[in-house]
């Protein structure tokens, strides 16, 4: 099969499992569980290329499965315990109350569908990197690839552990987190979930996929513009006391040393 055929063979796959979720939350009433999912979703995808693409790089393919088993796993992990035991997110739960009676099948392509969607595009990279036959061995992007995703897996990983601790203690309970990874980006998480995706993005690039620019381009934007950076700011610039003062002197996104008082 040519890379359109296992393209469109994925993105099959997706959509079957996104309509399994769907039932899943039907039965649950609770549409948050979509979020879990989204790292897990990528790791079957990359997997399943693994399993249906002929040929290939054997080390280049081992090595963007792996990599995206970690962060994949990693980040439904997170959310599962994060979640687990509370209610449905917020912005689901608006929806829901929104659309009323008629949310249980409007909730399929307003979530899950869409979901899928971003996630089949996305998935390019993961594709590409395990269907390019030349070269036939890990070049200096893959090796620099390597080297951005453990800087994106760090600030990602860390935020996340750094920010659970913080939220545990009820001494914290109204502050702002400016300490570790915090003190030099105001989202450590989302900035490294980015790299990640350029990561995966240089892995496909040594392998001839040049042309999946596309995906790290569009995770970025949607980490920055869309469901994560701006989005959480205008909350807790409004919501969170000290916010402000915090932001004034730490990087938004990219990570960087602290701005001083003037």
């Amino acid at each position: 099969m040519n890379f359109l055929q296992i393209y469109l063979t994925l993105g099959l796959l997706i959509l079957g499992l996104m309509t399994v979720l769907w039932l899943v939350s039907l039965a649950l009433k609770n549409s948050s569980i979509v979020d879990i999912f989204w790292g897990t979703g990528f790791v079957i995808t990359a997997w399943a290329a693994f399993l249906i693409t002929p040929g290939g790089v054997a080390a280049r393919k081992v090595l963007i499965c792996g990599i995206v088993t970690v962060w994949g796993l990693r980040l439904s992990l997170h959310l599962l315990i994060r979640n687990w035991s509370k209610p449905e997110d917020f912005r689901y739960q608006k929806w829901r109350k929104e659309a009323g009676p008629s949310w249980w099948w409007k909730s399929f392509f307003k979530v899950f569908f869409l979901q899928g969607v971003i996630m089949w595009i996305v998935a390019a990279p993961l594709l590409a990197a395990q269907i390019g036959v030349r070269p036939r061995q890990l070049t200096w992007l893959d090796f620099l690839a390597i080297l951005l995703w453990l800087v994106g897996f760090f600030f990602e990983a860390v935020g996340d552990w750094q920010l659970a601790r913080f939220k545990a203690n009820p001494v914290n309970k109204g502050k702002v987190l400016d300490t570790g990874v915090w003190r030099y980006t105001r989202h450590p998480n989302y900035f490294g979930d980015a790299m990640q995706w350029w990561a995966y993005y240089l892995i496909a690039l040594a392998a001839g996929g040049w042309w999946t620019i596309f995906s790290p381009i569009l995770m970025t934007g949607l980490l920055l513009r869309v469901s994560g950076v701006t989005l959480l700011e205008k909350s807790l610039k409004e919501t969170k006391p000290g916010y402000k003062e915090y932001a004034e002197r730490t990087s938004e996104f990219i990570p960087w040393f602290p701005r001083k008082k003037k």
